[in-house]
């Protein structure tokens, strides 16, 4: 049976090469440009609208880099709602086939397209490869840009090897580590979000990790959201103790936690109440285990700020974050955070003064904590107050920035075959 390639879009119907003309809708951010600008073509199989920390993180660096004055090319699967590529002189979109994700029918999965991305790169090469996503899609993008001799470099952003257990393949989490082991070896970088992770993949065998952490937008993420009306809408009052979930609803989110703590606190105090904003296969079943919460469902910018800053505690109780965006937009609403001593809360809450960190995997104390917290509002408003101070410098240019210099050595290191390896500040070892 013949091989099927992904459709690349923007095909000229005249001579079959790219057609680089239409006008994006598309935002930037402010910063000013580098000296010299690079052509950077980025490939990731999810990006907004749809919503993870991995698509939304993702949108923030293109853009940020595009602002930089790069050339962006950006590679990814066709979504639902989209028709047609995003075109101008520095921004190139162009979509691949993708196929939905088995329990996520919102997401998509790109499918093998080596063939076309070669072809695509060959006529207009990259000066560097950043591949965000270790599926189909990246793997090709990975053989494409080996293939070309091109510099590349990739993201560890999701825990897959993690998430076997929670799905009951535990058997799986060996050989998936010994793939990502593979996948992010072949190339020149490998960025992390948080200097635990560094070192963890580091004892496993992952060569060549540079730490670039992510930003929150402090102007959107804010105290002053605090909404009362929105606080009547989920029956609280203005002296009712209201608890926070945001995250996906699926397995690997720990949500039996989740559901244990959100009891503790209920059996301790009648009056609380509990929100849940997100989306995913566990919804139903989490309704049915808590019908006295209110399921909001995803929600975005304003509103999703707002839903943060109108609560009184955010708990996260995940054990599989390589970073967790959502704990540093909690703090950043000015909520104190109770969460496992893992991924962002790790290295960005100090237990007791800026939020509640439990030993990794003592599930018993995260509940009893989670109960315990529920009469002690001054100290939990003294946790948030301190929580947003310690988040307001992890502003997005710096980010955008720190991305832009691994970039640059990406391919200072392909043109210096002989260059000594990045060390995991991103700097060559001596």
């Amino acid at each position: 049976m013949a091989c099927q390639y992904p459709e690349m879009t923007n095909i000229s119907p005249v001579n079959g090469e790219p057609d680089f003309t239409a006008e994006p809708d598309f935002t930037v951010q402010h910063i000013a440009p580098p000296v010299r600008s690079m052509r950077v073509a980025f490939v990731t199989e999810t990006y907004p609208p749809e919503v993870n920390g991995v698509a939304l993180t993702m949108a923030r660096i293109v853009n940020g880099i595009a602002a930089r004055n790069h050339e962006i090319q950006l590679v990814r699967p066709r979504q639902h709602s989209e028709n047609s590529d995003q075109l101008t002189d520095k921004f190139h979109e162009v979509f691949t086939r993708g196929l939905p994700i088995p329990r996520y029918p919102d997401l998509r999965m790109g499918l093998p397209s080596k063939r076309a991305l070669v072809r695509l790169w060959s006529h207009k090469r990259p000066d560097v490869v950043h591949i965000a996503t270790e599926g189909p899609l990246g793997w090709s993008a990975l053989q494409a840009a080996r293939l070309l001799k091109l510099p590349v470099c990739s993201d560890f952003r999701t825990n897959f090897h993690a998430y076997s257990k929670h799905y009951g393949v535990g058997w799986l989490q060996r050989p998936i580590m010994g793939y990502l082991r593979k996948f992010h070896n072949r190339t020149q970088a490998t960025m992390v979000p948080a200097e635990a992770l560094r070192q963890e993949l580091s004892t496993s065998g992952f060569l060549r990790l540079s730490v670039v952490s992510r930003g929150v937008d402090v102007g959107l993420f804010n105290p002053k959201r605090r909404n009362e009306a929105l606080r009547n809408q989920w029956g609280a009052s203005k002296d009712d103790f209201v608890t926070l979930y945001v995250g996906r609803l699926a397995p690997e989110k720990n949500l039996d936690v989740l559901v244990a703590s959100f009891s503790s606190i209920k059996a301790s105090r009648p009056s609380a109440r509990f929100v849940v904003v997100g989306d995913g296969p566990a919804r139903a079943e989490l309704a049915q285990r808590m019908p006295y919460a209110v399921f909001a469902g995803q929600r975005r910018g304003e509103d999703l700020a707002k839903h943060y800053a109108s609560a009184d505690l955010f708990i996260f109780p995940s054990l599989t974050e390589t970073f967790g965006n959502v704990t540093v937009e909690a703090m950043a609403s000015g909520l104190p955070v109770l969460a496992f001593d893992h991924a962002a809360a790790s290295e960005l809450i100090t237990s007791g003064e800026n939020g509640l960190l439990i030993r990794f995997g003592n599930s018993a104390a995260f509940v009893d904590t989670a109960a315990s917290l529920v009469g002690k509002r001054q100290w939990l408003q003294y946790m948030g107050e301190r929580a947003r101070r310690r988040v307001a410098a992890l502003d997005w240019e710096q980010v955008v920035l720190r991305f832009e210099q691994v970039l640059r050595r990406t391919i200072e290191e392909v043109q210096q075959p002989h260059a000594l390896p990045l060390n995991a500040q991103g700097h060559p070892t001596a």
